[in-house]
């Protein structure tokens, strides 16, 4: 999966419009911290934006305060700057984002010989609030695959791939991104699983079950020869236009046919990967095995799932047990 000369060519238009309100030496630094990004841990172009977003707020701070050079930078200008943002009335999970984005960039600063010392390791957060996330029943989602494919039964190419889609997100938890980035090579059909390409682009390796492959087969078979043209390339999963499908696409397919499902939570495509996780554990995964699918860094993200079904335990305990 290559990166996008046109994605590329946008991050640098944001960066360079961001690098216009500030001082000469901190637009430097933001336009080398930015080429980093791209270049050495291959962002998406999303994250990109995020980071040299918040740097760029953050050397904009800095500046007001009077500082001339990232060398100046210290614990009470990081403090300050997040001081601020609190008192914008951000949430704390965007506080801690960003805290986290300071962080990120003062180590950059110091492995680079820009500064002398990691200011920013000493840099505390707050803690975000963890909401559960919303999933689907089993028989809610069996309801989401099924109900799109009758809508497929006419043969219609777009009705094909939409139900490998679903099958595939529900089947592997994969993320938004990851589905659209797919190659036709990256699925073995012959052993029935999917590279994926992650956060940082880390490679792993994803099973997906019967149904998913079937749909495959018949979107590769019949569907996707339909949507191809001749600048379609590789992708797996194509656009009405016969170019790559975007993540817009998706989640707008997710949205409208969980519609069809009655009382059904109103979940994105990331809702299908909270499912997934949620049903894997309900069914007897242990956290190490759907770490490793999901592609978490941490286990500790991966464990706010065995909160989802300890919370579900609870509910049907109250409602089943005659002293509960």
């Amino acid at each position: 999966m290559s990166v996008d000369p046109a994605s590329v060519a946008d991050e640098d238009a944001t960066a360079e419009g961001q690098a216009d309100v500030l001082p000469e030496a901190f637009a430097r630094v933001l336009g080398e911290y930015e080429r980093h990004l791209v270049a050495e841990r291959d962002l998406t172009r999303h994250s990109v934006r995020a980071y040299v977003g918040d740097i760029a707020g953050l050397l904009e701070h800095a500046a007001r305060l009077g500082l001339t050079g990232v060398d100046e930078l210290d614990l009470r200008t990081l403090r300050s700057w997040l001081a601020k943002q609190q008192t914008m009335g951000l949430s704390r999970t965007t506080i801690a984002r960003r805290a986290t984005a300071a962080r990120v960039f003062t180590g950059w600063l110091t492995r680079t010989g820009r500064t002398p010392n990691d200011v920013g390791s000493a840099l505390g957060s707050p803690r975000p609030h963890r909401t559960l996330p919303d999933v689907l029943r089993v028989d809610e989602a069996t309801r989401l695959i099924g109900a799109a494919t009758e809508l497929a039964d006419d043969g219609s190419p777009v009705g094909l791939r939409d139900v490998a889609m679903l099958e595939l997100l529900y089947a592997t938890g994969m993320r938004v991104g990851e589905l659209c980035g797919l190659d036709v090579d990256d699925v073995d059909r012959d052993r029935n699983v999917v590279r994926v390409f992650g956060k940082g682009r880390k490679e792993r390796t994803v099973p997906f079950g019967q149904p998913a492959a079937e749909a495959i087969d018949r979107w590769l078979g019949q569907g996707r020869t339909a949507l191809a043209r001749p600048g379609s390339g590789p992708a797996l999963f194509l656009g009405a236009r016969g170019g790559r499908i975007d993540q817009r696409a998706v989640r707008t397919l997710v949205h409208r046919r969980l519609a069809d499902v009655p009382g059904a939570p109103d979940l994105g495509p990331h809702g299908l990967r909270h499912t997934a996780a949620t049903h894997l554990l309900e069914g007897g995964a242990d956290l190490r095995s759907v770490q490793e699918l999901l592609g978490h860094a941490s286990l500790a993200t991966t464990q706010r799932y065995t909160h989802v079904t300890t919370d579900r335990l609870r509910r049907a305990y109250q409602q089943a047990h005659p002293r509960a």
